[in-house]
């Protein structure tokens, strides 16, 4: 991110400034194999959507999961940026519409972010990841159009919200490993219901892809979707 710019509002602080990609964003490549994984992903979500039938909440409109900040990877924002250049070039009006959200979200934000603002990457002290837990928990994704409730990068967004609503297996706080889901679906299911509705995640693949990278940083939404 660098700070090329000031804005002033009476809301906003008497200066603030207009964010850009880092170098360390811009430097990132797609893996080719991206495109395989997102193949598996989509093909796993409607699998498990059409399994889950009416036990699935998750529509267009319906945006819960889409407030409050959360950490991505490389591969996510690397995703993003490739998605943002291909918006740019087929619906500059929209591309336009999407940065301006992401500034706006930083310029709100961006004070407050547990890591380095001018490279977007986060903190990984503990200290950091205290702070992360309080970041930002209650602001609407840039990417979310207020307006209609939809994703405009949603062909690009980031596996957590992928995995997001269907029964996906993690480890909890404990270390346990057990399926969890969006508390807005599943209402009244038995738990063999949902666990014939399992989404299995290609976590391997993925692992394979971040090492192609060659970097483990994370970041926030907004950092990616901007040039």
């Amino acid at each position: 991110m660098a700070r090329v710019g000031s804005h002033e509002s009476a809301d906003l602080p008497t200066l603030c400034y207009t964010y850009t990609s880092s170098t360390i964003l811009s430097l990132m490549h797609l893996p080719a194999r991206d495109a395989e994984l997102v193949e598996i992903m989509d093909a796993s979500l409607a699998e498990a959507a059409r399994r889950a039938g009416a036990f699935l909440a998750c529509r267009i409109g319906c945006t819960q999961c889409c407030h409050g900040a959360f950490a991505i990877n490389a591969l996510d924002a690397a995703r993003l940026r490739a998605g943002m250049a291909e918006l740019r070039a087929t619906d500059s009006a929209l591309a336009t519409e999407v940065e301006l959200r992401a500034r706006t979200w930083l310029e709100e934000h961006g004070a407050d972010f547990p890591g380095d603002r001018n490279t977007g990457v986060l903190g990984r002290s503990p200290e950091d990841q205290a702070r992360f837990e309080e970041f930002a928990n209650e602001a609407a994704c840039p990417a979310l159009d207020p307006a209609t409730g939809r994703c405009d990068v949603y062909a690009w967004r980031p596996m957590t919200c992928r995995v997001f609503g269907p029964p996906v297996r993690a480890a909890g706080d404990d270390g346990a490993e057990g399926l969890g889901h969006c508390e807005l679906c599943f209402i009244a299911a038995a738990s063999e219901q949902v666990t014939a509705c399992e989404m299995p995640v290609p976590h391997a693949l993925e692992s394979e892809l971040l090492q192609e990278i060659a970097t483990n940083f994370e970041t926030v939404v907004a950092f990616a979707l901007l040039p």
